[in-house]
């Protein structure tokens, strides 16, 4: 103000001082933006309580901010996401930059599998989780177990949701995948028979990632670490604070809603497109899915089969309260 009697411009204040003419219209105008900042910040208040808990029950795993913010949203905030990431920003503790370097594959050419394990021992849960390399699609299917026969009901399922099959699809180096890498030489390996047989009904070609290098399959990789915080550990918190577990079946009827609801179509980090919308061109491209002749054995996917009632572990009222709050 005191610049201003004296003869300097709102442009020549604005360079001065690096900010906006807007901002130096709104000091000289007697507006505190100090002020404003508090009430905009005071909008999250009623929620820091529930934040703090909700953070402290994923110990010592990370709720993301979306995720937060999806559920305080429904309990009636009406900010943005970005006062949440300033909220919850020193109680986590940030991971180094991923150095992979990204490439793009043409549509219908590549998928990406993997499991996800999230339990061993007496009460095992898996995720099996694929990728297509183009629109970044993605499948989610929770097994007790990576077993060859899981793995191909897994990628039957997974054919059937995306409406067709990639030309190929990178594995890791699981025994349920490969028997011996290398095996007729290089770059030549013993697959299990299990997966040829699906392979040579389907028309896919298998293929391998390198020894110790999973992050060859970056792509699935990093949907990965989005199933396990954007969906698993949010659900899986919500349960254990009621003294519930999260089981293979409860996982499954709640994945399939968060996949068309928010995985595949947001905005894709790395693309900047909505994977379901660019599935819908991708498909054009896959392999059709066998037509079985008579007689032949049909493999099918036993986890996606409808789930009867009595199979789940609680009664469904509690779940859909629980999800209702989700």
């Amino acid at each position: 103000r005191a610049l201003s009697k004296r003869g300097h411009s709102i442009r020549q204040l604005a360079q001065s001082m690096g900010v906006s003419r807007n901002t130096v219209r709104r000091y000289l105008r007697g507006a505190q933006a100090k002020r404003q900042v508090t009430e905009r910040v005071s909008r999250l208040e009623p929620y820091k309580p529930y934040l703090v808990n909700r953070i402290n029950q994923a110990r010592p795993e990370w709720i993301s901010a979306t995720v937060l913010t999806r559920e305080i949203q429904a309990q009636g905030y009406s900010g943005q996401v970005g006062l949440v990431k300033l909220f919850i920003r020193p109680f986590k503790t940030m991971p180094a930059p991923d150095p992979v370097v990204r490439f793009e594959t043409a549509p219908g050419v590549q998928m990406q599998a993997d499991f996800i394990v999230f339990r061993r021992g007496a009460d095992p849960l898996l995720a099996f989780v694929a990728t297509l390399g183009h629109s970044r699609a993605s499948f989610v299917l929770f097994t007790t177990d990576e077993r060859s026969e899981t793995v191909n009901a897994c990628l039957v399922a997974c054919f059937e949701f995306f409406g067709g099959v990639p030309q190929q699809i990178l594995f890791d180096n699981a025994k349920s995948v490969v028997i011996g890498r290398d095996a007729y030489g290089q770059g030549l390996h013993r697959f299990h028979p299990g997966l040829l047989e699906l392979a040579n009904s389907y028309g896919f070609v298998p293929r391998l990632c390198r020894p110790y290098r999973a992050r060859t399959k970056g792509k699935v990789e990093r949907f990965n670490r989005f199933v396990r915080h954007q969906f698993y550990i949010p659900l899986m918190t919500r349960l254990r604070s009621v003294g519930l577990s999260l089981d293979a079946q409860t996982a499954n009827i709640e994945v399939r809603r968060w996949l068309r609801e928010v995985a595949n179509v947001r905005e894709h980090g790395t693309t900047g497109l909505v994977p379901a919308q660019q599935l819908a061109i991708e498909r054009g491209s896959l392999l059709p899915l066998p037509i079985q002749s008579p007689g032949a054995p049909v493999i099918t996917a036993a986890h996606t089969l409808p789930i009867p009632t009595e199979s789940i572990q609680h009664p469904l009222s509690v779940y859909a309260a629980l999800m209702e709050a989700l």
